[in-house]
């Protein structure tokens, strides 16, 4: 089994974990005493400004993503021959961007712990330039379908963001960083609709994708210019194989062997593969992780049914403008940020409270309070949405009671994620990466079909009776979290890629996850 903690390619006789205090051979590690080139030391600065710059290319994304959407109707409309825009060819253009990013993780990661986060930052950018380009461009649906699903796939912010701050911070300093990357696409999503709201209706959509494609390029020009390599494995290596070729021959006989040229060059497939396959496995092998992220993936695959709803529901129902359609996306954006301040003020405290009782075994299942919780609210914030979508006074129309359940269900689906994706964490500990990628994978195809299946269900039941059987959906997976928060600790006790109840790394045979 190949240990997640340990970089893809390393030398061929280094350590299993290189340490930041000992050096078993000239240059395999920092010097902790100083070394411009360890990430932990660059200027405090220069690091948060490499966090600012993660955050602008992240709000970047999300405002790419998400600024079609109140006028994803229209878009469709304007490209089609007849200039009319079926639901289904609508929702579509939204959602597909996720199946761009479910596709994404699976080569974005390990290219980058073979390669180093920089040329693989800055190929996806531009990829990600060249995707939305091709969308400003667009002069039929389907290219421009296909453009944002290249567009999705160039997303690396998501993907690496987490990994580059867990380079440059040490662990009790990473919060706030990762509070400001998370802080980013929040903003994005509630600005993103709203001014694409109004450039639509005074300028054309195109006018919007160009303002996304001069956002990526700005962006991809500071990393250019501003970013650098950041993965400690690339810099040891890249550092060893100058002083190799530099090197006096008295110095060389010291060194020891590194794998360079041809040797390294045919680790990297076997290498690559293994990262792509791994998170497959660990999904497969893992029954707690099969239906926390079915479940998550219903949950997240709510907001694109949201965000692909609303707008429409604002137009024909209540008679809103696209200005106004795109500004009224806000109360989503409100509902998540509470969910995310609700998670920081009492995520923590309750695990450490529920700790009380056993505190030196940690019990993951004690993050998910607040999903029992959220699991409950989700159903009833869906059914509120469903009813109020048709005004109940016609001639005096007020969006305030949908824009309520928008908020609650924001609120909902934040404080469902956020605990999940903690749990995911430490439960899997070692395999956390692979855990994460294969619960974002399942997560991005759920939301780029799910959506698919609202437009028929309500054409033919009604907003009342279309949102009851999601609502309905919801409630008969609502008992998920819980069944995970009485029964987990024992379910994961049986399987080789969770701690507890016996499961240690000394079960692992081979590659294949089987128990010894």
């Amino acid at each position: 089994m190949i240990d997640e903690e340990q970089p893809l390619l390393r030398p061929d006789r280094a350590p299993q974990s290189i340490s930041h205090h000992a050096a078993p051979y000239p240059d395999a590690d920092f010097d902790p005493d100083g070394d411009q080139d360890d990430p932990l030391q660059w200027p405090m600065t220069y690091r948060w400004g490499l966090v600012s710059l993660l955050a602008l290319m992240a709000f970047t994304v999300t405002f790419t993503c998400i600024s079609v959407v109140p006028v994803a109707g229209p878009i469709i409309a304007d490209l089609s021959p007849d200039h009319t825009a079926s639901k289904s060819a609508s929702v579509l253009l939204v959602t597909i961007w996720e199946l761009g990013e479910a596709a994404g993780p699976l080569f974005i990661a390990p290219l980058s712990e073979v390669y180093g986060r920089y040329p693989v930052f800055n190929a996806a950018n531009t990829l990600f330039i060249i995707g939305v380009l091709l969308a400003t461009l667009s002069q039929t649906p389907g290219m421009l379908v296909c453009a944002r699903f290249l567009t999705g796939c160039a997303v690396a912010s998501n993907v690496l963001n987490p990994s580059v701050i867990g380079d440059i911070f040490p662990p009790e300093s990473r919060g706030s960083a990762v509070s400001l990357v998370m802080l980013a696409p929040l903003i994005g999503g509630a600005v993103g609709p709203a001014i694409a709201g109004a450039i639509a209706q005074s300028s054309g959509w195109r006018q919007i994708m160009c303002m996304s494609l001069a956002l990526a390029i700005f962006c991809e020009i500071l990393f250019l210019t501003c970013f650098r390599e950041t993965y400690k494995p690339v810099i040891l290596r890249r550092r060893q194989n100058i002083h190799k070729r530099h090197a006096t021959s008295s110095a060389d006989e010291q060194l020891e062997p590194t794998p360079t040229g041809a040797s390294e060059k045919a680790t990297e497939p076997h290498a690559l593969r293994t990262a792509i396959i791994r998170p497959l496995k660990v999904f497969a092998g893992s029954f707690v992780l099969q239906i926390l992220s079915l479940y998550g993936a219903v949950v997240f695959s709510l907001f694109y049914i949201m965000s692909t709803t609303l707008p429409e529901i604002l137009r024909e129902q209540y008679h809103l403008s696209p200005t106004l359609v795109g500004s009224s996306l806000i109360s989503f954006s409100i509902g998540s940020l509470l969910g995310v301040l609700t998670c920081n003020l009492l995520l923590d405290r309750i695990y450490r409270h529920l700790q009380t009782t056993n505190p030196n075994i940690p019990k993951p299942e004690n993050k998910l309070p607040l999903v029992l919780i959220s699991a409950l609210a989700l159903p009833l914030s869906i059914l509120w949405y469903g009813s109020v979508a048709v005004p109940s006074h016609p001639n005096n129309p007020t969006p305030l009671p949908l824009l309520l359940a928008v908020i609650l269900m924001g609120f909902s689906l934040l404080t469902t994620i956020v605990p999940l994706m903690s749990y995911v964490v430490d439960a899997f500990s070692t395999y956390s990466a692979s855990a994460t990628t294969s619960v974002l994978i399942l997560r991005c195809l759920m939301g780029t079909f799910l959506p698919l299946t609202t437009g028929p269900l309500t054409d033919s039941l009604g907003y009342r009776g279309g949102f009851g059987v999601i609502a309905a959906v919801c409630a008969v997976l609502a008992p998920v979290p819980a069944m995970v928060f009485w029964f987990g600790e024992r379910w994961r006790g049986g399987c080789v890629f969770t701690r507890g109840g016996g499961c240690g790394r000394e079960e692992v045979e081979g590659e294949d996850g089987v128990r010894a």
